[in-house]
């Protein structure tokens, strides 16, 4: 009897050993988990526009609002005040990857900028931010003015791989990646690769002198600048976005 508790207080101390280091296996990964994300600043979640204003202001409108965990935009109805509406960021990046979930609305029109100057000379982020297209394919004439002007294209200068996005209604998943380092660029949307594009050198201003932007004071110039959500006067909705900065890289590599 003695023998036979011997053996079961050494199964029980197994099990209780196997238990903690299960234990501590678990919180690795959740302590492990938790430096990942960290790796991202949030920009906006569902809960709040802290992270953002709109272009020189210092505040939202209400054009703006946040509808579940989405960000909507709604243009003001006619007779109300129009004015630009271009949403940014409060702070500046230079190198970074950016990632957005987008839903646009039957025949509309938006986009994303990166590199805008809040300087008093300019009016809208278009003026200084280059943008990757958000668009309805099927139904805005843009996207018959050329594959350029198709959703997540770098804007009249280089088009698509193809058209990946889903039906007017869903949404979709860009990532847009600004490299001034190795002077790259990048979009993906809904996982596939759709535009690759150079920065801040000789061919990204090649590239822009063959474009509309062509002469434009300060278009593309800034490599520190906002991240900006483009009003263009038709009903766009966004979540989920953050973005990942240069500092990350320096440690970590562009992984």
């Amino acid at each position: 009897m003695k023998k036979l508790l011997v053996s079961a207080t050494c199964l029980l101390a197994m099990i209780s050993c196997k238990q903690e280091k299960k234990e501590t296996v678990n919180a690795t990964v959740v302590e492990e988990v938790e430096v990942v994300e960290n790796e991202w600043e949030v920009l906006f979640d569902g809960t709040s526009l802290d992270q953002w204003k709109e272009f020189k202001t210092d505040g939202v409108s209400d054009a703006w609002k946040i509808e579940g965990d989405a960000l909507v935009y709604t243009p003001p109805a006619e007779g109300e005040e129009q004015k630009n509406h271009d949403l940014v960021t409060r702070k500046e990046y230079t190198d970074f990857v950016l990632t957005l979930d987008w839903k646009i609305s039957v025949a509309g029109n938006s986009g994303v900028f990166w590199g805008v100057s809040e300087d008093e000379k300019f009016g809208t982020g278009y003026q200084t931010g280059p943008e990757i297209q958000i668009l309805d394919n099927d139904k805005h004439p843009d996207a018959k003015a050329g594959t350029t002007h198709q959703a997540s294209a770098l804007y009249d200068m280089v088009a698509p791989a193809k058209d990946a996005t889903k039906p007017v209604g869903e949404w979709n998943t860009m990532v847009i990646t600004v490299n001034h380092k190795e002077h790259k660029g990048s979009v993906t949307l809904n996982g596939e690769e759709m535009v690759t594009f150079p920065v801040a050198n000789d061919e990204w201003d090649a590239m822009v002198a063959k474009s509309k932007f062509a002469g434009w004071d300060g278009f593309g110039k800034y490599t520190t600048g906002k991240i900006g959500l483009q009003d263009h006067h038709n009903v766009v909705s966004f979540k989920n976005i953050k973005i990942k900065t240069q500092q990350i890289f320096g440690e970590r590599g562009y992984s």
